[in-house]
Formats: C-alpha cells, structure tokens, sequence
C-alpha cells in the first residue's frame, strides 16, 4: 500500500525562488530513488489555533511562511531505502536548505484510504 513521507517547516518569504528550486532538484534524486509524486505548497491560509496550529509546531517566525509538503512512495520499504540513502548519497548533501531544518517536524505514514477523481 502507497506510503506517504510528510513534513511541515518553515521558511522565510525572501527565499521562496530558493525553495523551489532546491525542491526540483531534489525531486530528480527522490524519484531515481522510487518516489511516485512530490507536492510543496506555501502556506496561504495558515490560521493560528487556540491549542495548537501549523505557526506554533515549527516555531514560525516574522518573515517566515509555513511549507507543507509530501512524498508519495509506492510502499515503504521503497521509502526507507529512499531515507538511508540520504546519509550515503553525496547527491543529497549537496543539495541546498534554504530554510532551517532544525525546525523542520516530519515523519512516514502508511495509507489508510486513497481517492482521486475519476477513481471509483
């Protein structure tokens, strides 16, 4: 069953262009690796909550917006090599960050349901 690696981080407005970028090249080793799709998206409604919300889990500072984004894997095990790879593939050291990592909060998931459109 498809597997899914997610993260919410954040990462300052000026370095948007920086982002991107740094996320299509990250794609090219992600799907060499077995990745089926990869989403970014920039937060534009990002409300604060009254417990806990997207702002506070990654510590959002001025000047900042929360990116959310995800990996589709065809199942895990296809993730993990994908992972482990990331500490042995130069590739991916040389990849560039441009926002903090240390607040970064992330993790894998296995799928429970699926739907598209068009899909029964």
């Amino acid at each position: 069953m498809t597997y899914v690696s997610g993260f919410v981080t954040p990462v300052p407005d000026a370095n948007r262009e920086a982002y991107v970028a740094s996320a299509r090249a990250a794609w090219a080793l992600f799907r060499e690796y077995g990745a089926l799709h990869q989403m970014e998206a920039w937060g534009g409604n990002v409300p604060e909550g009254e417990r806990t919300d997207f702002r506070r889990s990654v510590a959002l500072r001025d000047g900042e917006s929360v990116v959310l984004g995800w990996i589709l894997w065809p199942d895990r095990e296809t993730a993990d090599r994908c992972e482990a790879a990331m500490r042995t593939d130069p590739r991916f050291r040389d990849l560039t960050m441009p926002f903090d990592g240390a607040r970064m909060i992330f993790g894998g998931f296995a799928a429970v349901f699926e739907a598209s459109r068009g899909a029964a």
